[in-house]
């Protein structure tokens, strides 16, 4: 989690303890992460069930803008959606990006001063994406 730029908090429509495991789930890529602002997209899967939902999509709704993140009913097996959730949340890990990039250009050199530099960096420590 430490390591993580964005994450999907993914639930089953049709299990209400897998949408409410999310809310510790959540506070806890906050701590870790010591940001209000971690980019991250709420994601109701097996949206094919809907015979079988358990969530109903207002509540979802509810907790999505209650914590101001984007909502996505999704089906792996009809794959309605799946794409969209993660280009939605790859726009905001680049917008997160762009924003801390613009922060950084504006730091003093004495602010910045012993830290590397961007090509003194390894390269095996590019991002890579984890699924928990």
């Amino acid at each position: 989690m430490k390591t993580g730029q964005g994450f999907l908090l993914v639930f089953s429509i049709t299990s209400q303890s897998s949408f409410y495991e999310l809310a510790e789930l959540r506070e806890q890529i906050r701590r870790i992460k010591e940001d209000d602002n971690v980019p991250m997209v709420l994601i109701g899967n097996k949206s094919d069930l809907e015979e079988d939902r358990a969530i109903p999509r207002p509540r979802a709704f509810a907790i999505s803008r209650e914590w101001n993140i984007p909502y996505f009913e999704t089906s792996a097996r009809r794959r309605a959606n799946v794409d969209e959730a993660f280009v939605d949340l790859c726009r905001q890990i680049i917008m997160k990006d762009q924003a801390n990039r613009r922060y950084v250009q504006h730091e003093s050199p004495a602010s910045r001063a012993g830290r590397p530099r961007k090509s003194a960096r390894k390269s095996k420590n590019r991002p890579k994406c984890t699924i928990l």
